[in-house]
């Protein structure tokens, strides 16, 4: 027992979400979907190409000095 007024709301509830349409913001959805204009780009003049990472201690533990 005590179903019936539980049922009622959940209905309620259920249509309300049915057919209540709120104020949809396409231009905020197109540039969601498309994605930002800028996008990050890592600085490549940071990073050499033939570092391994390591540095110094990577030049001692290969041997060379």
């Amino acid at each position: 027992m005590g179903r019936g007024r539980a049922k009622a709301k959940q209905t309620k509830v259920a249509r309300e979400l049915k057919y209540f349409s709120p104020d949809t913001d396409l231009s905020a959805l197109e540039r969601e979907l498309h994605g930002s204009t800028t996008r990050y780009e890592p600085e490549t003049d940071a990073v050499e190409d033939d570092d391994d990472g390591y540095g110094e201690y990577g030049k001692w533990a290969a041997g060379e000095r």
